[in-house]
């Protein structure tokens, strides 16, 4: 498999922690967000969008979106699972990965915190209070989700698709200065899953493209 990623992208953070607690490897091709490298034709062949990740399989098959990669990896390589069997325990974890895949890091990724630079005149104090808005809304809606839920992990005693979205977005957070005091279960959760090699060594720090 190849991973196409970026150190600092928290989509293709999500994949790297997923691949280590599976215990696969991929290869890596390493595109910079901030360099516009993504939009280049080459990479616009493999993605359409220009977005990261793009994983292509073993047979060459390409997949892009976090998500849809992360439950194709569960669904080829379902040892440990990343979605619990029981059809109501598995629609909570989608729900809380949703949370933060779907309506808060969408929001304060590089191309819409550009738009909003732009309306905001170049004002760095506004864009910064849009990222750390967004990302307060969506981890106090997490945080009540996991209200009554037992741990250590967001939910249960095993990691799942939650915490794999979780850790990236926590990462984010600390980028943007956000007080993370006011989520003791996230920060519960993250503390947990760091004594997980698979976590830790998917970190941006520890990628070969990281740059500080």
């Amino acid at each position: 498999m190849r991973l196409h990623g970026y150190f600092r992208s928290s989509a293709a953070w999500r994949v790297r922690i997923a691949l280590g607690l599976k215990g696969l490897s991929a290869d890596n091709s390493f595109h910079h967000l901030r360099k516009g490298e993504q939009n280049a034709p080459a990479y616009k062949a493999i993605n359409p969008q220009g977005l990261l990740p793009a994983l292509e399989t073993d047979e060459g098959d390409i997949l892009t979106q976090s998500l849809a990669i992360l439950e194709w990896l569960d669904e080829t390589h379902s040892n440990p699972p990343l979605l619990p069997s029981d059809p109501l325990a598995r629609a909570r974890v989608r729900a809380f990965a949703y949370v933060i895949a779907c309506d808060t890091h969408p929001l304060q990724n590089l191309k819409i915190l550009g738009k909003v630079r732009a309306l905001a005149g170049g004002d760095e104090d506004k864009v910064m209070r849009w990222a750390q808005e967004v990302i307060g809304d969506g981890f106090s809606a997490c945080e009540a989700l996991l209200k009554g839920v037992a741990g250590p992990y967001a939910f249960g005693r095993a990691p799942t698709l939650a915490d794999v979205c979780l850790l990236p977005q926590l990462g984010n957070a600390r980028r943007f200065k956000v007080d993370l005091a006011a989520y003791p279960r996230l920060l519960e959760i993250e503390a947990e899953c760091l004594k997980l090699d698979a976590f830790r060594n998917a970190a941006p720090d520890k990628q070969p493209d990281f740059e500080p």
